[in-house]
């Protein structure tokens, strides 16, 4: 996967071997967002292919990559105001802050999430239970005092500790006076919540529950802008100076396959595990059949799965697949076969398929599937236009899943 970055050109990094000076552009390999600091930034957008006229309508790209995050995390974002910040040519972090900004201000509106805290406190009547013990030691002197021990409702929570500190955090980086006038106001409005340093967020106390389900995507949304889980980046002690907002494309590509997958196969009793299997390929050598390796372990991407029954193996790889008819491996890397032969032998199933994204405005093309020397197993390779809407990846996606024998429900 390449990405152009523009920016001014940039030394290249051999420790992360994010970006390649190109002398004439900057290429990142694998990894595509958002690097900000104070007084510039750096936006890494996805292309299967740069030469594409496509892949040089910036607005287009950074919209696909805005609603591939929202599939693959569940972030629920609003897409149709989205789609017209990138009309104004904001920038995909402009873009997230944005959606933060108004969907936390709608859940504000609606009212704060409250949880029961345990209190304990002195006071001239009688709340909750009484502290017996605090009473006749602490208090054996005041005896118009009352050594209380009760529950109180409290705005004060984790999860508001945490949107309090991300509406002071992405104040510093948005440039937009709309998104800052909002979170303006949700700065006024979250006044009363205690400021914790970005580093110290209670992220691992956070209860999502009946109460306060409505506040989940949110809640992710923050996760994604603040926490970075999906970065290999090292975590100062001290406050962060900018933010690093990277994805690797791949592993992104997997998880928006995955969801709509999931979609794709509602009601077909067919169950979608992306990173499951973990079955290994070597074990201790005993002269006999090996039932369980315990070395080089293995995760295929996706694995469709009916109760026991290994449907199909899917591995989602963004690269981009030649499409001249004359080439007999289909542009498929050695690298990409070899690790679907460990899964045919591995994996009881016979349907394996290596998935690549599509050039965005081409017909997919027809590709006959390829048997494997020694097995029975056949592996497909397939592509999926990401340009198109979720509806249309869906219905793709569903057709795929015919090649293995899988019927899906008709509707989205």
């Amino acid at each position: 996967m390449l990405a152009e970055a523009r920016a001014h050109p940039l030394a290249h990094d051999e420790a992360t071997n994010i970006l390649i000076d190109r002398r004439d552009r900057l290429v990142a390999r694998q990894m595509v967002g958002m690097v900000a600091a104070k007084g510039c930034s750096l936006e890494i957008l996805p292309k299967v292919d740069p030469d594409e006229p496509d892949s040089k309508d910036v607005a287009a790209v950074r919209h696909r990559l805005v609603r591939m995050l929202d599939v693959a995390l569940g972030l629920k974002l609003d897409l149709g105001r989205s789609a017209a910040i990138d009309r104004q040519k904001h920038t995909l972090l402009e873009i997230l802050i944005r959606a933060f900004a108004d969907k936390l201000l709608a859940e504000v509106r609606r009212g704060l999430p409250r949880q029961y805290l345990h209190c304990e406190d002195d006071l001239p009547a009688l709340r909750g239970r009484l502290d017996v013990i605090r009473q006749f030691t602490r208090n054996a002197v005041r005896p118009d005092r009352l050594a209380c021990r009760f529950d109180q409702l409290d705005v004060d929570t984790p999860l508001m500790r945490i949107m309090a500190a991300a509406v002071i955090y992405l104040g510093r980086f948005t440039r937009s006076l709309d998104t800052r006038h909002k979170l303006d106001e949700l700065r006024f409005t979250l006044a009363d919540i205690p400021q914790v340093p970005v580093n110290r967020l209670p992220w691992k106390q956070v209860r999502i529950d009946r109460t306060n389900r409505r506040w989940e995507s949110l809640f992710r949304l923050a996760r994604l802008l603040l926490q970075r889980d999906w970065q290999a980046t090292h975590h100062s002690a001290r406050a962060p100076e900018g933010l690093t907002l990277l994805f690797p494309m791949n592993d992104l590509f997997e998880k928006y396959i995955a969801a709509l997958l999931r979609k794709a196969l509602t009601n077909s009793g067919v169950e979608v595990v992306d990173q499951g299997g973990h079955r290994a390929c070597l074990g201790a050598y005993t002269g006999q059949h090996l039932h369980s390796g315990d070395v080089f372990r293995t995760k295929p991407d996706i694995i469709l799965r009916r109760d026991d029954d290994i449907l199909a193996i899917i591995d989602t790889k963004w690269k981009k697949l030649s499409r001249n008819p004359l080439d007999p491996k289909h542009g498929v890397s050695q690298s990409d076969v070899y690790q679907l032969m460990a899964y045919a032998r591995l994996y009881p199933t016979r349907e394996l398929m290596l998935l690549y994204p599509e050039l965005p405005g081409h017909h997919a093309i027809e590709r006959p599937p390829f048997g494997i020397a020694g097995g029975a197993e056949r592996l497909a390779i397939a592509t999926v236009d990401t340009s198109c809407t979720e509806d249309q990846v869906i219905a793709q996606l569903k057709q795929l899943c015919g090649h293995f024998g899988i019927t899906a429900q008709a509707g989205p």
